[in-house]
C-alpha cells in the first residue's frame, strides 16, 4: 500500500486556512437564513491523500469522490483515518460493486439498474448504504440526473430496497447562469423534496451548493454542501 506523500508546509497552512474560511461562509449564510448549518462534504477528485489528510487534521471527516479507480486508492492510503467516503461521480454499471463496498454514500443514483446493483452488491456487514437521487433541475440534455417528474416514481421504487437508505436529494444547477436563476434551482429541489416527504418522511437531504454559490444553496436549506476549490485551490488537472 502506498504512504501518502507529505506535501509542502505552505500547501497545508493554506489547506487549513482554506477550511477555516469555508466554515465561517456556512455560518454566516446559515445565520442569515432560517436554516442550521449544513454539513461541509469536501470533494477531494484529483487532489492527493497528503492533501486530504490537511484537511483532515482541520477537523473535515466527509470527502468526496468522483473518479472510482483514483479513490479506492486514496481510500487504501488513509485506511487508518475515520473518515467516511461519499461517491459523487456518475457511477457505470461494471463499477457499482467497489461502489457499493467501498462508500458510505452515493450522491449520484438516477438509474434503477444502479439503484438495483448497488442494492444486490452492498456487504451485508456495512449497513444500508446511503444515497440520494441526482435531479437534472435544469433539464440540462448533457447533464446526468433524473427529471424532477419521474423522482417520485424513482423515490419509491429506491425505497423498496432493503439495502439501501434514500436520504435525499442532489443537484448540480446550470453553469455560467445569473444568481437568480442558480436560486431558482435550489428552491425548485427544496420545494421536490417536501412533496417526496410525505410518502417518504425519512428523506431529510438536500446535497446541493458548491464553491462558489454555497450561500445560495444555505438560504434555500441545504443540509450538505460539496466544496472542492474553496478548501484545496484550483484543481488539478486529472491526467
Amino acid at each position: 500500500m502506498r504512504k501518502a506523500k507529505p506535501i509542502e508546509n505552505k500547501k497545508m497552512k493554506e489547506i487549513q486556512g482554506n477550511v477555516n474560511v469555508t466554515l465561517q461562509r456556512l455560518l454566516r449564510a446559515s445565520d442569515a437564513s432560517c436554516f442550521p448549518p449544513p454539513v461541509l462534504l469536501a470533494i477531494s477528485k484529483t487532489r492527493s491523500a497528503a492533501e486530504i489528510i490537511a484537511a483532515y487534521e482541520s477537523g473535515l471527516r466527509l470527502f468526496g469522490e468522483n473518479y472510482l479507480q483514483e479513490a479506492l486508492e486514496k481510500i487504501a492510503a488513509l485506511k487508518s483515518y475515520p473518515v467516511e467516503w461519499h461517491f459523487t461521480g456518475p457511477i457505470q454499471s461494471n463499477k457499482t460493486r467497489a461502489v457499493a463496498e467501498n462508500f458510505s454514500w452515493v450522491h449520484t443514483l438516477d438509474r434503477e439498474k444502479i439503484a438495483q446493483r448497488l442494492n444486490e452488491q452492498r456487504p451485508e456487514g456495512l449497513g444500508p448504504l446511503k444515497v440520494c437521487i441526482q435531479v437534472n433541475v435544469d433539464r440540462e440534455p448533457s447533464k446526468s440526473g433524473i427529471m424532477p417528474e419521474s423522482v417520485a416514481k424513482f423515490a419509491a421504487y429506491v425505497s423498496t430496497l432493503p439495502h439501501l437508505e434514500l436520504k435525499g436529494l442532489m443537484a448540480i444547477p446550470e453553469a455560467g447562469v445569473a444568481d437568480s436563476q442558480r436560486q431558482a434551482a435550489f428552491q425548485g429541489l427544496a420545494g421536490l423534496l417536501k412533496t417526496l416527504q410525505g410518502p417518504h418522511p425519512h428523506m431529510d437531504t438536500l446535497s446541493m451548493g458548491m464553491s462558489g454559490d454555497l450561500e445560495l444553496a444555505i438560504a434555500e436549506g441545504a443540509t450538505i454542501v460539496r466544496v472542492g476549490t474553496g478548501i484545496f485551490g484550483p484543481r488539478a488537472k486529472k491526467v
